[in-house]
C-alpha cells in the first residue's frame, strides 16, 4: 500500500501528519511550545561569574521582559515563539497573579532544582490538534516563603518539602483548572477553560486567559528573529487583534462568563519595570507586571486605556459553588482562516471530533493489558508532547551582548560555552521537561525520539538530524551537550537511536534511506571526535562529562 493509501485510511490524525509532513497544510504552526519556565535559565544569565539562579529569580519573572524566550502556564504558541496564549490566574489571597510556575533553585532545594506546583499533562495528539493539560490551584494563599523557608531547613538526608505537604490542599479546598485546545484548522485555535471548585465552599477565581508577542524589539538585534515591535489592538468588547510583520494578523474572540457577562479587557507592554527592580525609570508607565498591580492592588492608572499595546488579558472574575463548575471559551484564528460562528454548537461539535480522532489514533498505538495501563501510556504520550519547546539561544550575540543593553561583562568571553560561538537554535525541541530542564539535553533527545517514532515518524527523523546540522554540531565533531556547559559529554546514543528510528518508522522494504544516508556521515565524524577525545585506552570505551 502507498504512503498516500495509507494516509488516506489511518484517521483523521494520521491524515494530518501526512498533510503536515508534505507542507500541504501546516498543522504544527501552533503547539504547546511555551515554556513554563524562562526565569533562571542560562540564556537569560548575563553575570560576571556565570550565577543564572541569581541573575534572573522567579521574582523577577512578572516584571522582567525575557530576551531568549518566553513562558506561561499550560499555555501555546506559534513555533517561532512570536504570538503566546496562556493561563494567569488570582485566588483573592496571593501577593501575585499565577503566571507561570513556581520552584526552587538549585541553591535553595535541598535536593537542587524542585518545582513545587501540581500540574499534569493529560491529552496530546502529534499535531496538537487536540490538548488537555490540568493545574491545582490552592484556594488559600500560596505558601512560596514557607516552600522556600523549609526547603532551606532540611538537609539532604531528609525528603523535599512539597506543596501538598504544607496543607493548603486540606479539605480540597482548591480549584481543578483545566485547559483545552482543539484546532478545526491548522491556524483556528479553539480554547475552553473549566475551573472545578473541589471544596465544599463557593470559591472566587479570578481568572484572566493572557495574550502577548515575545519582546523581539527592545534589544537592537540584529540576527534573525529580532523583529519590529508588533500589537495587540481592540477591535470591539469581545474580539483582539494581534499584528506581526512575519506571522501575520490574528484575533482572539473572547467567550461570556457563565452569566453571560463580557470580561474587561486589560492592555499593557511586554516590557521590563525598571524602576521596581533596578530602581530606574521604565521605558514605558505600562510594563510587564501591570495586571498584576490592577488586579491585587486596584492600580487602574498602571493598565493601557486606548485598548492597545503587546500584552492583553480578558479579566473574568468566576464564582465557582462549591463542587461546582465554570467554564468559558475563547477562539484563537488566523484572519484568513476566520469564517463562521465563533461559538455555540459548532464550536462545541470541534472538541467532540477532536478528542473522538484522539482516541481513534492511540487505539492502534497502545496495546495495554488493562484499561489503567492504557491510561498510563496515554498520558505518558501526553507528557511527551507537550515537552515540545521552542528553544532559542544564538551564543555568538548571547557573548557580545546587545546594542541597546549594557555590555555583558569581559568575564563572559573565556566563560562558560564560550568554545561554541557557531551555536544557533532557534527551533522546536524535544525537551526532558519545561521547568527543571527547559532547554534540550542530547541524550534525552535520542532516547525520546524512540517513542516518538511510533506517533510521529517525521519529527523523530527531523529532531536526530537537526543535531547532526553544522548550526548545532560543533567543527570537531562533538554534538552540543545541554546549555549549562554545551562542551560536555553526553552518553554515545545518537546513532542507535537514528538506526532504530530508521528500523521502526516504516515496514520493510518503505525504509527511508535518505534519512540514513543524511544522518551517516556525520555520525561518523561524531564517532571520530569520542575515539580521539574519549578512548583514553583505545579500547572503544569512553568516559568522561555527565555520562550517568
Amino acid at each position: 500500500m502507498s504512503i498516500r493509501n495509507k494516509a488516506s485510511t489511518g484517521g483523521a490524525e494520521r491524515r494530518r501528519l501526512y498533510e503536515d509532513a508534505r507542507r500541504a497544510k501546516n498543522w504544527k504552526r501552533w503547539g504547546p511550545y511555551l515554556a513554563e519556565r524562562q526565569w533562571s535559565t542560562v540564556r537569560e544569565d548575563y553575570s560576571a561569574d556565570g550565577s543564572n539562579w541569581e541573575y534572573f529569580p522567579h521574582d523577577h519573572a512578572r516584571s522582567r521582559a525575557y530576551r531568549w524566550g518566553e513562558d506561561g502556564l499550560l499555555g501555546v504558541c506559534d513555533r517561532e515563539c512570536r504570538l503566546c496564549f496562556a493561563l494567569a490566574m488570582w485566588n483573592g489571597r496571593d501577593p501575585i497573579l499565577k503566571e507561570r510556575l513556581f520552584g526552587l533553585t538549585n541553591a535553595e532545594g535541598n535536593h537542587g532544582e524542585d518545582v513545587k506546583e501540581c500540574y499534569f499533562y493529560l491529552e496530546s495528539t502529534p499535531t496538537h490538534s487536540y490538548m488537555k493539560a490540568l493545574y491545582k490551584y490552592p484556594q488559600a494563599e500560596f505558601p512560596y516563603l514557607q516552600l522556600i523557608d523549609e526547603s532551606r531547613r532540611r538537609g539532604r538526608s531528609l525528603p523535599e518539602f512539597e506543596l501538598a505537604d504544607t496543607g493548603v490542599f486540606d479539605q480540597s479546598k482548591y480549584f481543578d483548572v483545566f485547559v483545552e485546545y482543539a484546532k478545526a484548522s491548522p491556524e483556528d485555535l479553539l480554547i475552553r477553560i473549566t475551573v472545578a471548585n473541589r471544596g465544599p465552599d463557593s470559591a472566587v477565581l479570578h481568572l484572566l486567559p493572557t495574550l502577548w508577542f515575545r519582546n523581539t524589539w527592545a534589544w537592537g538585534c540584529l540576527h534573525e528573529g529580532c523583529w519590529p515591535k508588533p500589537s495587540i489592538r481592540q477591535l470591539d468588547e469581545a474580539t483582539l487583534i494581534a499584528d506581526h510583520v512575519t506571522l501575520g494578523r490574528y484575533q482572539l474572540a473572547v467567550g461570556k462568563d457563565p452569566n453571560g457577562r463580557k470580561p474587561l479587557i486589560l492592555f499593557t507592554e511586554n516590557e521590563t519595570n525598571t524602576e521596581r527592580l533596578f530602581g530606574q525609570p521604565s521605558h514605558s508607565l505600562y510594563v510587564k507586571d501591570a495586571f498584576h498591580q490592577y488586579v491585587i492592588h486596584g492600580r487602574s492608572d498602571l493598565v493601557k486605556r486606548d485598548g492597545f499595546g503587546t500584552k492583553a488579558a480578558a479579566h473574568y472574575v468566576l464564582d465557582a459553588p462549591g463542587g461546582g463548575e465554570a467554564t468559558v471559551s475563547l477562539r484563537l484564528t488566523a484572519e484568513k482562516e476566520a469564517r463562521g460562528p465563533t461559538f455555540g454548537r459548532s464550536f462545541d461539535r470541534v472538541f467532540q471530533s477532536r478528542i473522538a480522532e484522539a482516541d481513534e489514533f492511540y487505539a492502534p498505538v497502545i496495546t495495554a493489558e488493562s484499561d489503567d495501563a492504557g491510561n498510563v501510556s496515554r498520558q505518558a504520550y501526553a507528557g511527551l508532547l507537550w515537552s515540545k519547546q521552542f528553544y532559542h539561544y544564538v551564543v555568538e550575540d548571547w557573548f557580545k551582548g546587545d546594542p541597546n543593553m549594557p555590555p555583558p561583562p569581559e568575564s563572559r568571553a573565556h566563560g562558560r560555552n564560550a568554545d561554541w560561538k557557531h551555536l544557533y537554535n532557534r527551533d522546536v525541541l524535544s525537551v526532558p521537561d519545561k521547568w527543571e530542564y527547559p532547554w534540550y539535553a542530547a541524550w534525552d533527545l535520542a532516547f525520546h525520539m524512540i517513542p516518538f517514532g511510533r506517533i510521529d515518524p517525521e519529527f523523530a527523523k527531523n529532531q536526530l538530524i537537526l543535531f547532526l546540522r553544522e548550526w548545532y554540531m560543533h567543527p570537531n565533531g562533538q554534538l552540543p551537550a545541554y546549555e549549562f556547559a554545551l562542551g560536555d559529554v553526553n552518553p554515545p546514543v545518537h546513532a542507535w537511536a537514528c538506526w532504530r528510528v530508521y528500523k521502526m518508522t516504516a515496514p520493510r522494504g518503505e525504509r527511508d534511506r535518505l534519512f540514513l544516508a543524511r544522518a551517516f556521515q556525520k555520525l561518523m565524524l561524531n564517532f571520530t571526535w569520542w575515539v580521539n577525545r574519549k578512548d583514553v585506552e583505545g579500547r572503544y570505551i569512553f568516559s568522561g562529562g555527565f555520562l550517568g
